[in-house]
């Protein structure tokens, strides 16, 4: 890949931590529970970091000329999605693990809330959810070990998408078969 795409990824990659850590931030100021809100976590942030992704993949596909093969549409992608989730990852264990430990605490509380909530509206016994808020309770969500895991599986996630993104935006050059 050129310099040129890669630092391309690479700065959108910067754009998107910074817009994931700004979210972070102004959620932590204006109202913490906005971080656990079921609805922001599964479709907003998800939408945002695709979004990047693909801009970035068109990005390089406009680069070359509007041809890009299946790897060079790929990693245009990945770059930027694994750039932003690792910055935003950092920043939320520095800001929950050193900076501000009790609001980890606050959002523990604030999650079990809503999960016991949500099983109780669905009708699930009373000894299955005793059981989750145990298990809930005995977790560290904000811990490093526990953040790296989830940096895992997010890029997991976001790679078998941008697989996906790779093979709509290759547009190979006829010119070159």
């Amino acid at each position: 890949m050129e310099k040129s795409l890669k630092s391309v990824a690479i700065n959108y990659g910067i754009y998107l931590g910074c817009g994931l850590v700004i979210y972070t931030v102004l959620c932590y100021i204006i109202d913490i529970e906005f971080l656990v809100n079921l609805w922001v976590n599964l479709l907003i942030l998800p939408v945002a970091i695709i979004t990047i992704g693909i801009v970035s993949s068109a990005k390089a596909r406009s680069l070359l000329g509007g041809f890009i093969n299946f790897k060079q549409a790929f990693t245009a992608y990945f770059i930027p999605v694994a750039i932003g989730i690792i910055i935003s990852t950092t920043v939320t264990v520095i800001l929950f693990n050193f900076i501000d430990p009790e609001s980890a605490e606050q959002l523990k509380e604030i999650s079990i809330n809503k999960s016991v909530s949500l099983m109780e509206n669905m009708g699930t016994p009373q000894s299955d959810i005793n059981n989750a808020i145990e298990t809930m309770e005995n977790q560290e969500t904000f811990a490093v070990g526990t953040q790296l895991r989830s940096l895992a599986q997010s890029i997991l996630f976001f790679t078998v998408i941008g697989l996906l993104v790779g093979l709509i935006m290759k547009k190979n050059d006829p010119n070159l078969a």
